[in-house]
């Protein structure tokens, strides 16, 4: 059996805090593969601390270990973590106005539903996860999936694309790509000088 140990961690941007060492281990692996390891996004351009707030928010929504990260991977995906990125300029009347903003490209149905700044990454990203959460009701409803991770996948892409008659339970968010690669990594390499 895994024991876990309490210890004093020393995030991406130097901050500390406690935690178990397993998790803390992991997330540590999963900052330095976000960082070194998004196309959209070179590696002396990404703001640690800013990397340690996402994983800070996400770790309060309890995702399962499989998919930890994947608050990461989306930002990673939809802005390369530009807080200021502005996309979907096509969607909008004019086809000039960008209708996604921000480190996760929200639409402004979320300033509505959430009351938040989309420029804000942290209130995006609570936002963006509060949301993902929100589908995981319907996603049981819906798809009747047993596992964590398939609940999981099954409601992170539901709540990123419009709706579909009969939900989007065979689907896959194509930040889920990246973060499988990410994990992929970790598997094959550990974390520490190959990471």
């Amino acid at each position: 059996m895994l024991s876990l140990f309490i210890t004093l961690i020393i995030t991406a941007s130097g901050s500390l805090f406690y935690e178990d060492s397993q998790d803390a281990w992991f997330y540590d692996c999963i900052a330095e593969r976000a960082i070194n390891d998004c196309k959209n996004r070179p590696a002396l351009d990404v703001d640690p601390e800013l990397i340690d707030l996402l994983i800070s928010i996400e770790r309060q929504y309890e995702v399962p270990n499989s998919l930890k990260g994947m608050l990461l991977a989306a930002a990673c995906t939809e802005s390369g973590y530009n807080i200021k990125a502005k996309g979907d300029r096509k969607f909008s009347k004019s086809k000039k106005k960008p209708m996604a903003i921000g480190i996760l490209q929200l639409w402004p149905i979320y300033e509505k539903v959430y009351k938040i700044d989309r420029q804000n990454p942290e209130q995006a990203a609570h936002a963006w996860m509060k949301h993902i959460v929100s589908k995981l009701k319907k996603v049981d409803k819906q798809c009747g999936y047993k596992t964590e991770r398939r609940r999981w996948i099954a409601a992170w892409v539901t709540g990123i694309r419009y709706k579909k008659p009969g939900g989007r339970c065979k689907e896959r968010p194509k930040h889920l790509k990246i973060l499988n690669r990410w994990h992929r990594h970790l598997e094959n390499y550990g974390c520490g000088e190959r990471c």
